[in-house]
């Protein structure tokens, strides 16, 4: 679903020059052009459930404290039925609508902000930035914002809760549910208004992809790169904004009631709370890195982005704290400060592998990797426009050891958020269950646009690092 924010393949920068005489063959790379029966199943089947599977979710920890078998026992034996669990919930409500509202409108205009935070910042790279190369040959640019965005809603959250006292900070939690009404109004709005766009005034309808297929094509999105004028993008705002902007307000508001209701904040929740806003802070502080990870190079804006990153992500990246609130967990020190090596340790794989790809790729290769100069296989690959690009591949670092290594700092890092909340229910541990899937499909399908990208070129690659994610095992 909408996704975690990782880097697809281990490239260095890429110079180019135009075939003559060359036919403009589209581009081997981006979203299938033609749908297998599993694709268009895998489709359907997530269109139809993955909205029920987060109303169930939050459902049952709304009125089952949690618990994921007990609804469906007391269905299936005829104690409730889904008209009772329906009308239990709570519905949509006008202050949940226009909280909802005013929290998009308000990301809308910091979206639009120029950037000043790297005028003020060293190292952080924001304002004007390139994006990669379409399949279509075209580059964008991207007014990069985010930690500006995240700094000031954080900085407003704050002072409310510590001086003005405008709202309660347990506000999202005790408006989750019809916030989430108003979450999949939007999510499936944008989902619908994208679609019918890419027939009628497309950005750029060279990037466009059609497979004839209603149910692919509005999932997997048509257009590669959906704009609004010049500097509204669809993609990087949804993708950065509103959701994971959200997501440590959410873990806040978690927190704050848990405080409300028990009198004090547990350290699983603190642990919760820190290791997923170093998550965070760091996709935005690297959000010019992100320009060239899969979600922007790779994947075209539908369903699949615009409901993921409304409603997928900030009500199932954060079950964690959710679980904390109806199941407060006190853990012993050794096992908190274990579960706190754990996440540090994966994100500083996570962080350091993807740092690697980024300094390979912005020194063309001219710099040190873990004291050597790095090592790298030369490949090559063609847009649309008939040009060849050269790009080179990483093979030295931690990208010498797996294919996807970041992947597997990412899976350390989920597993510590799981670890947090005990082993009383699986609620909490359907994150790491979910990654697992996730990015074991996406190195498959990173994999499979690489190969059909560079052909011979990745073969070469994959005989030099044979493992994806674990040296030895997978």
């Amino acid at each position: 679903m909408a996704a975690h924010k990782e880097s697809k393949c281990p490239e260095g920068s890429k110079s180019k020059h135009v075939i003559n005489g060359a036919g403009a063959s589209q581009a081997q790379w981006g979203r299938a052009w033609k749908v297998d029966w599993f694709s268009l199943s895998s489709v359907i089947f997530l269109l139809l459930f993955a909205p029920f599977i987060v109303y169930y979710f939050i459902m049952s920890c709304d009125q089952y404290n949690c618990s994921l078998t007990t609804p469906a026992i007391e269905f299936v034996i005829g104690k409730t039925h889904l008209s009772n669990i329906w009308n239990r919930m709570p519905s949509l409500t006008w202050t949940a609508a226009s909280l909802y509202t005013s929290w998009v409108l308000f990301q809308v205009v910091l979206y639009l902000l120029p950037d000043f935070v790297h005028k003020l910042i060293p190292r952080y790279r924001g304002g004007l930035q390139e994006g990669a190369v379409t399949p279509a040959g075209v580059i964008l640019n991207y007014g990069v914002n985010g930690l500006q965005a995240w700094l000031i809603t954080h900085a407003l959250w704050f002072a409310n809760s510590y001086h003005f006292h405008w709202f309660s900070p347990t506000i999202i939690f005790d408006n989750w549910i019809p916030l989430l009404w108003c979450a999949n109004i939007l999510g499936y709005a944008v989902s619908i208004f994208v679609f019918v766009k890419a027939y009628w005034f497309p950005t750029n309808a060279k990037d466009c992809k059609f497979t004839g297929n209603f149910f692919y094509d509005f999932m997997m999105g048509i257009e590669f790169n959906p704009r609004l004028g010049k500097w509204f993008d669809f993609k990087l705002f949804f993708n950065g904004r509103p959701g994971i902007v959200a997501w440590t307000l959410i873990n806040l508001s978690y927190a704050a009631k848990q405080k409300e209701l028990y009198g004090q904040i547990t350290n699983s929740m603190i642990l919760v709370n820190v290791l997923q806003a170093l998550y965070v802070l760091d996709f935005f502080w690297n959000e010019a890195w992100y320009l060239k990870t899969i979600d922007i190079c790779h994947d075209h804006f539908g369903w699949y982005l615009g409901w993921g990153d409304c409603v997928w992500l900030p009500y199932t990246y954060t079950l964690q704290g959710l679980y904390l609130v109806y199941h407060p967990v006190q853990l012993s020190t050794g096992n908190a400060v274990g579960i706190l090596l754990l996440g540090l340790v994966g994100y500083y794989v996570f962080r350091m592998t993807n740092h690697q790809k980024d300094l390979f790729r912005r020194t063309d290769g001219n710099c040190k990797i873990w004291g050597t100069k790095p090592k790298y296989i030369e490949c090559s690959f063609m847009s649309a426009d008939g040009t060849k690009h050269y790009s080179k591949l990483l093979i030295s670092g931690f990208w010498e050891i797996a294919r996807h290594f970041n992947y597997t700092g990412d899976l350390l890092g989920s597993l510590a958020y799981c670890l947090s909340c005990g082993f009383e229910h699986i609620l909490p541990y359907f994150y790491i269950i979910y990654m697992t899937i996730l990015l074991v499909h996406r190195c498959i399908r990173d994999e499979h646009r690489c190969s059909s990208k560079y052909g011979k070129d990745w073969k070469r690659y994959c005989d030099v690092v044979p493992y994806r994610l674990f040296p030895g095992v997978f």
